[in-house]
C-alpha cells in the first residue's frame, strides 16, 4: 500500500511540474508577441509626422510638426520644411521656442500663381529650425515645431511637406516619400494632410481660421493669432512620449492575466 502511494505521489507531482512549465511556456510567449506589437507601434510613431489645427479648405490654420530623434549616436541639430509652390501659403509665422531659432525663407514660384485675385510670383519656401548647443536632441527624444499658414487650398488637395532632419554627425534624413493607397508605408512617409471642405464662417469648425490673420505675416493680426496657438501648444521642452508605457502596461496585463489562468489550471483537483 505504501509503495501504491508513492507511486500515485510522485506521478501527482510530474503532472504538476509539466502544467507548471507548459503554464510558464505559454506567458512567455504571450510576453514574447505583446513585446514585438510594443515594438511594431514604436516604429510606426517615430516618423515625422504633421498635425493640423484645422484643415478647412480657404482657411488658416496652425500646424504641429512632431519630429523625433531616431539616431542613437548623434543628436538632432536642424529641421527644414519644404512648403508647397503650386498652392502656396500667402501668409506664414512661425511660434518661437526656446533654444532654437527659426527662419523662413521666401522663393519664386515656378509657375505665378492667382490667390483671391492677386497675382503670386513669390511666397515662403521653407521654415528652418536651428538648435543652439543645449537644446539639440538627443536619442529617444523628440519636439514640436508649429508655424501658422493660410490660406489652405482647395477641399480635397493633398497638402505635402518634405521635411529634412540634420544630425550632429552630418547625417540628413529625407522625410520626402510619398504614401501609395494598398501599398506598405515608405521607410520616410512625407508629412501630409487633406484639406476639407470650406467651414461655415458662423460655426466652430475651424478656430484656426477663425483666429487667423487677415493677410500678412506682418499685421498685428498675426502676432494675436500666434499667441493664442502658443497658449494651447505643446510646451517648447522636450516631454516624455507614453506611446510605449501605455503599451507595455496593457502587454503586462495581459501577460499576468495568461500566467494567473495557467496557475489555477494547475491546482485545479483532479477527479479520478
Amino acid at each position: 500500500m505504501t509503495t501504491s502511494a508513492n507511486r500515485a505521489a510522485h506521478s501527482s507531482a510530474l503532472k504538476t511540474s509539466a502544467l507548471k512549465t507548459s503554464a510558464l511556456k505559454t506567458v512567455t510567449v504571450v510576453t514574447a508577441a505583446a513585446g514585438l506589437m510594443v515594438l511594431g507601434v514604436g516604429s510606426a510613431s517615430a516618423h515625422v509626422r504633421v498635425d493640423p489645427a484645422s484643415t478647412s479648405a480657404g482657411g488658416f490654420s496652425q500646424l504641429t510638426f512632431r519630429v523625433p530623434s531616431e539616431s542613437a549616436a548623434a543628436k538632432t541639430t536642424k529641421v527644414t520644411v519644404t512648403l508647397p509652390t503650386a498652392t502656396p501659403f500667402t501668409s506664414v509665422s512661425v511660434k518661437p521656442m526656446d533654444g532654437w531659432t527659426a527662419k523662413i525663407t521666401e522663393a519664386a514660384l515656378p509657375a505665378p500663381v492667382t490667390v483671391e485675385g492677386a497675382k503670386i510670383t513669390k511666397a515662403a519656401a521653407t521654415v528652418t529650425w536651428t538648435a543652439d548647443a543645449a537644446h539639440q536632441l538627443g536619442p529617444n527624444e523628440y519636439q514640436t515645431f508649429s508655424i501658422s499658414v493660410g490660406r489652405l487650398p482647395e477641399a480635397g488637395t493633398t497638402v505635402a511637406l518634405p521635411a529634412a532632419q540634420t544630425y550632429s554627425d552630418g547625417t540628413v534624413v529625407k522625410w520626402n516619400q510619398p504614401e501609395t493607397a494598398g501599398q506598405p508605408e515608405p521607410e520616410h512617409p512625407v508629412p501630409s494632410f487633406v484639406t476639407t471642405a470650406a467651414a461655415d464662417e458662423h460655426s466652430h469648425a475651424a478656430p484656426a481660421a477663425a483666429a487667423a490673420p487677415a493677410a500678412d505675416t506682418a499685421t498685428a493680426d498675426t502676432a494675436t493669432a500666434d499667441t493664442a496657438a502658443a497658449a494651447s501648444t505643446t510646451p517648447a521642452a522636450a516631454a516624455p512620449d507614453n506611446t510605449f508605457g501605455i503599451v507595455g502596461l496593457g502587454a503586462g496585463l495581459l501577460g499576468l492575466a495568461a500566467g494567473t489562468a495557467a496557475l489555477v489550471r494547475t491546482r485545479k483537483p483532479r477527479q479520478n
